[in-house]
């Protein structure tokens, strides 16, 4: 049987490894994609710690996933071999649930399937996909710049777009990162007023060359104050993972501004019900998309050079990728390729 690279994890914390596997066969509604590229993700966390419920090992992480594709199972319509084609966070529905009968798929209430997760990601030179995870890559876009966009970019475009806010109005970044750094890109190409918020004075000539039409240093400045003088933000778009950062920037959302939540921060947030209520503020939670929700972020990112920031890694050192965007050092996002 002809076999692949993977890299995979063999039990919960057990460490990230080179090993060769059979070459998958797509079964019906099913997919084989040729992965090029697959992007490295805070989330993998969840696979190589076994803390989301459920996971089976062994696993191949991975869902930021590029590829192509090059077998198409039975009962597969629409989708052809040599396909460019994206898998994120949503990587399969039951299709079944109220949610789904909605349309509302990212919010699957009996069988959402993450890739990576709940089965074998992109970590790998090859993956089976749903044919209903599928995005497709405009030409023009590289399966590097591509990868990130399926997760990161999608997260922060799709809730951008989503919020209400409207051009010339103020929406502000807070955290200028993996996620953050997108985000300034999209809500400046959307034609917001985009104030980007981070700790120090070190990221504001990258804010400002992302399309930031004002800074906030954390450090030295009372954020929320700032904003205040700026007339308060419709949106705060919060890709930290600080429910204390969060807490404290609720003062600079203007009148019906909401807080719009990203970052999964481990401590609470807390919001003062008076300042809620006296301006109707609101603080709600944006989870990714739809694979057409990755199929439009790819195009608008396309279509006006929003792009990631990305740190390259050939497969064999996916173990020193992972360590290198847990340490909070990568810049912004770690990237896999398999040489494909």
């Amino acid at each position: 049987m002809p076999r692949m690279r993977a890299a995979q994890i063999a039990e919960m914390k057990g460490p990230i490894e080179i090993v060769e596997r059979e070459i998958p066969e797509p079964g019906a509604g099913f997919v084989r994609l040729k992965v090029e590229a697959c992007g490295v993700c805070h989330s993998d966390s969840f696979t190589k710690e076994g803390t989301w419920p459920g996971i089976q090992y062994p696993r191949i992480p991975g869902h930021e996933i590029a590829g192509i594709i090059d077998a198409v199972g039975a009962g597969v319509a629409g989708w052809t071999s040599g396909q460019r084609v994206g898998v994120g966070w949503h990587g399969g529905h039951c299709g079944r649930c109220d949610s789904c009968r909605r349309g509302d798929f990212v919010t699957c209430q009996i069988a959402f399937q993450v890739p990576g997760i709940m089965y074998d990601g992109g970590y790998a030179e090859y993956m089976i996909a749903p044919a209903g995870a599928l995005a497709l890559i405009p030409e023009g876009l590289s399966a590097v710049d591509a990868g990130p966009l399926v997760c990161a970019g999608v997260t922060t475009f799709n809730s951008l777009r989503n919020s209400g806010a409207r051009p010339g109005e103020t929406v502000a970044v807070l955290g200028v990162g993996g996620l953050g750094h997108l985000a300034v890109q999209f809500a400046s190409k959307m034609g917001f007023k985009t104030v980007a918020i981070a700790r120090g004075r070190d990221k504001e000539p990258l804010a400002m060359k992302l399309g930031a039409w004002r800074y906030i240093d954390s450090q030295a400045q009372d954020a929320a104050a700032e904003l205040a003088k700026l007339g308060g933000a419709r949106v705060i778009l919060a890709t930290v993972t600080s429910g204390k950062a969060m807490s404290a920037i609720l003062g600079g959302l203007g009148v019906n501004g909401k807080l719009v939540v990203l970052g999964a921060a481990a401590d609470p947030l807390e919001a003062p019900a008076g300042l809620l209520i006296a301006g109707r503020r609101s603080i709600i939670g944006w989870p990714s998309g739809a694979s057409i929700d990755s199929q439009d972020t790819l195009a608008f990112s396309t279509l006006t050079g929003v792009r990631s920031m990305n740190e390259v890694f050939p497969l064999e050192r996916a173990a020193e990728a992972y360590e290198h965007m847990m340490s909070g050092k990568a810049r912004f996002r770690a990237v896999l390729t398999t040489g494909h």
